[in-house]
């Protein structure tokens, strides 16, 4: 019996942690970086 209730705590602790990690993913501003200018070279 104690096996099961072990079983129930770790997949609801990896279910628990990988709903904060998703719910960081969306939370996080995400940024990207500005496309340089073009210059024109003569090479």
């Amino acid at each position: 019996m104690g096996i099961y209730i072990m079983i129930a705590v770790i997949t609801i602790s990896v279910l628990v942690l990988s709903l904060i990690t998703i719910s960081k993913g969306y939370a996080y501003k995400h940024t990207i970086d500005p496309l340089p200018e073009d210059e024109e070279s003569d090479t």
